[in-house]
């Protein structure tokens, strides 16, 4: 990990090193492996599709956002890599990647996390431009996960499938995220300054 003079994201400013970084940051990768497992039992499945709702992709965001673009895309790359193995996908599901309907999702969770986190870095998980960034991850979620979706479901079905019907629970988990960041900050800013 590199260096910086102050926090750069609101997880540096919770739990500021105060032991081995490289044990710290193993620590928090590892949580939010666990924290993205236990939002991905929250699945709701359609039945006219093979996408269930989940929390994972709140998780995500958040992993992003709170740990930063390197340590939220390890995260993500050790989550998406142990579900291969352990049944910690929605619904506990499990297996390769390109073998599911749902596999470009899953891989879209890395680049998502790292976005978010890398203009978490810079500020932006501070204030409203935490919507854009969050919009931003979420897409990189979709890109892939669509594509993929594409071989799996009929010709000219993919949208109908993988994004129309998930888009209001979006709106409500970017929403979320974008209220408890920029309020951890203030709440944060407020004990510093008492």
């Amino acid at each position: 990990m590199r260096n910086h003079s102050g926090p750069i994201t609101i997880i540096d400013a919770i739990a500021p090193i105060t032991f081995d970084r490289i044990l710290r940051d193993a620590a928090l990768i590892f949580a939010f492996v666990v924290i993205t497992s236990g939002f991905a039992r929250i699945s709701i499945p359609l039945p006219f599709t093979p996408v269930p709702i989940t929390g994972q992709t709140f998780s995500v965001l958040l992993t992003g956002a709170v740990l930063g673009s390197r340590r939220g895309a390890i995260s993500m790359s050790i989550y998406v890599i142990a579900g291969a193995w352990l049944p910690i996908y929605a619904d506990g599901a499990s297996g390769i990647l390109w073998n599911m309907a749902t596999g470009g999702y899953l891989l879209g969770f890395v680049p998502a996390a790292f976005i978010v986190g890398y203009l978490s870095e810079r500020g932006w998980d501070r204030g409203p431009k935490i919507i854009l960034a969050m919009v931003l991850g979420n897409a990189f979620i979709y890109i892939p996960g669509l594509m993929q979706l594409s071989l799996f479901v009929p010709e000219g079905n993919t949208l109908s499938l993988g994004l129309y019907p998930y888009i209001p629970g979006d709106i409500i988990k970017l929403s979320l995220v974008s209220l408890i960041l920029p309020s951890s900050w203030k709440i944060l800013n407020l004990r510093k300054g008492s």
